[in-house]
């Protein structure tokens, strides 16, 4: 009898102890906060390429429209233009990782081809790369964010006569 409640009296005091209690907190609460950190990133990574896609194509439109309406204005130059936010240089790289030329299509509209009223610039097939790929860490690929990009942008011709350069 003696033995059993000697016994009883050391599970008690063994679970009142809390030391250890903050390693095991620490080990719930740190794979979800990495969690949380990690697609905080990501939206901000996949918003930021969104808005630089979206800015490069509208400066490729201006670029292209700034020219004189019967003008044959060169498409590589505005593709340039999109990708490395210069026409004459390609020295800084792409606005946007994996950003090249070929993303790029430069469309001019109008009644014929010595009539421009406006200029379509778009971006396509362009596929956003996640640092952290959440559909891969979780293993749920709806939750992935390797998906298309593509912007559009389309400005008008606003000059008759030649615009000085």
């Amino acid at each position: 009898m003696n033995n059993d409640y000697w016994f009883m009296r050391r599970v008690r005091e063994f679970l009142k102890r809390e030391s250890g209690t903050q390693l095991v907190e620490l080990a719930i609460a740190l794979p979800i906060f990495f969690v949380l950190t990690a697609a905080a990133t990501e939206f901000g990574r996949f918003f930021y390429t969104y808005s630089a896609l979206t800015n490069a194509v509208r400066a490729g439109a201006r670029h292209a429209s700034k020219w004189e309406r019967n003008a044959s204005w060169t498409y590589p130059e505005t593709s340039k233009m999109v990708v490395y936010g210069d026409y004459s240089s390609t020295a800084g790289g792409p606005i946007v990782p994996g950003l090249t030329t070929s993303n790029v299509v430069v469309q001019a509209n109008g009644p014929s081809a010595n009539s421009i009223d406006s200029v379509t610039v778009k971006i396509v097939n362009y596929r956003y790369q996640p640092l952290f790929d959440l559909g891969q860490l979780t293993g749920v690929q709806s939750l992935s964010m390797n998906v298309d990009m593509n912007a559009s942008s389309t400005m008008h011709q606003l000059f008759n006569g030649p615009v000085a350069r």
